[in-house]
C-alpha cells in the first residue's frame, strides 16, 4: 500500500514537472514579443486611447490635447455617415470569407495530406501565397501588372462566362437573391480567399499529420466508412486547431490594407490630420474585434475536443 501511494505521488511530482517545464519552455518562446510590446507598443496603446477622448492640434511647438470626453466616439457612430455603414459592410464580408477561408484551407489540407507524387511540390505551391503576402512583397504584388491581370481575368471569366449563367440557372429554382449574391462574391473573391489561406493550411496540415494511422485502421477493422472516419477521428482530433484558425482568420482579415475601415481611419489620420477622431475609431473597431473574437472562441470551444 505504502509502496503505491509512493509510486503516486512520484508520477504526480513528474507529470507537475514537465507540465512546469513546458510552460518555461513557452514563456521563453514568447519573451521576445512580451519585451517587444512592454517596450515598444504600451505606451502608443495608453496615448491613442487618451487622444481619442481629445481634440488634437499640432502646432511648431508641439502637439496640444484638449480634453472633450466622448464627442469623437459619439461622432463616429451617430454623426459621421459612412463609418457604422463601413463597419456593417466589413463585418458581413468577415463572415462570408472567414467561413470560405476556413473550408478551402482544410479541405486543401486534406488533400496535401495523401500520398501522392510530388506532393512536397504542392506544398511548397499552396505556401507560396504566405511569402507573396508578407513584408515588401505585398507592394510587389499591388504594383505587378502580370498578377493583377491575372487577378482581373480570373474575376472576369467568373463573370461573364460562368457566374451570370449559373446565376440565372440558380434563380428558376427559387433561391433568395441575398444568397446567390453571398455565392457569386466569394467565387470572384476566389483569388483573394486562396492568397489568404496558406497560413491556414499549414496549421491544418500539421494536425492532421499528428493523428495517428492506428486510428484509422481500427476504425477499418470496425467497418467504418471514409464519411464515418472523418467525423469521428479526424475532425475531432483537428478540432483544437480550428479555434486557432478562427482567430488567426479574422485578425488578418480585419488588417487588411484593402478594409475600407482601415482606409477611413488612415485618411482621418494621415490627410485630415484628425488625430483624435482617428483614434476613437481606431478603439470602436478594436473593441468590436476583441468581442467578436471572444464570441467565436466562446461558441466553438464548446464544440473542441481535447486530446492528450
Amino acid at each position: 500500500m505504502t509502496r503505491t501511494i509512493t509510486q503516486a505521488s512520484a508520477s504526480r511530482k513528474l507529470r507537475y514537472s514537465m507540465k512546469s517545464r513546458r510552460a518555461v519552455s513557452g514563456y521563453l518562446f514568447i519573451l521576445p514579443f512580451i519585451v517587444g510590446f512592454l517596450a515598444f507598443m504600451v505606451y502608443p496603446l495608453i496615448d491613442s486611447l487618451y487622444m481619442s477622448f481629445c481634440e488634437v492640434k499640432l502646432s511648431p511647438q508641439g502637439r496640444t490635447s484638449v480634453f472633450i470626453g466622448l464627442y469623437n466616439y459619439v461622432r463616429a457612430l451617430t454623426i459621421d455617415p459612412e463609418f457604422n455603414r463601413m463597419l456593417t459592410e466589413e463585418f458581413q464580408r468577415m463572415v462570408t470569407q472567414s467561413l470560405a477561408i476556413l473550408v478551402v484551407s482544410f479541405i486543401i489540407a486534406l488533400l496535401l495530406n495523401q500520398k501522392f507524387k510530388g506532393r512536397t511540390f504542392a506544398r511548397a505551391i499552396f505556401f507560396l501565397p504566405v511569402i507573396l503576402a508578407s513584408g515588401v512583397l505585398v507592394g510587389i504584388e499591388t504594383d505587378n501588372t502580370l498578377l493583377a491581370g491575372m487577378k482581373d481575368l480570373i474575376a472576369n471569366s467568373n463573370n461573364f462566362s460562368m457566374t451570370e449563367g449559373m446565376r440565372t440557372i440558380l434563380m428558376l429554382t427559387g433561391i433568395g437573391g441575398g444568397v446567390l449574391d453571398v455565392v457569386f462574391t466569394l467565387i470572384q473573391e476566389l483569388y483573394d480567399i486562396v492568397i489568404a489561406s496558406g497560413i491556414q493550411i499549414i496549421v491544418f496540415l500539421s494536425g492532421l499529420q499528428t493523428i495517428g494511422r492506428s486510428l484509422y485502421e481500427a476504425a477499418d477493422v470496425e467497418g467504418a466508412t471514409k464519411w464515418e472516419s472523418f467525423w469521428m477521428i479526424t475532425f475531432p482530433m483537428i478540432s483544437s486547431l480550428l479555434l486557432v484558425n478562427v482567430i488567426y482568420t479574422i485578425i488578418d482579415f480585419f488588417m487588411k490594407t484593402d478594409n475600407e475601415v482601415m482606409e477611413k481611419i488612415q485618411e482621418e489620420m494621415v490627410i485630415n490630420l484628425n488625430y483624435g477622431f482617428s483614434s476613437a475609431m481606431s478603439w470602436i473597431y478594436f473593441i468590436l474585434t476583441i468581442a467578436l473574437i471572444g464570441v467565436c472562441t466562446f461558441i466553438i470551444s464548446k464544440g473542441v475536443h481535447s486530446y492528450e
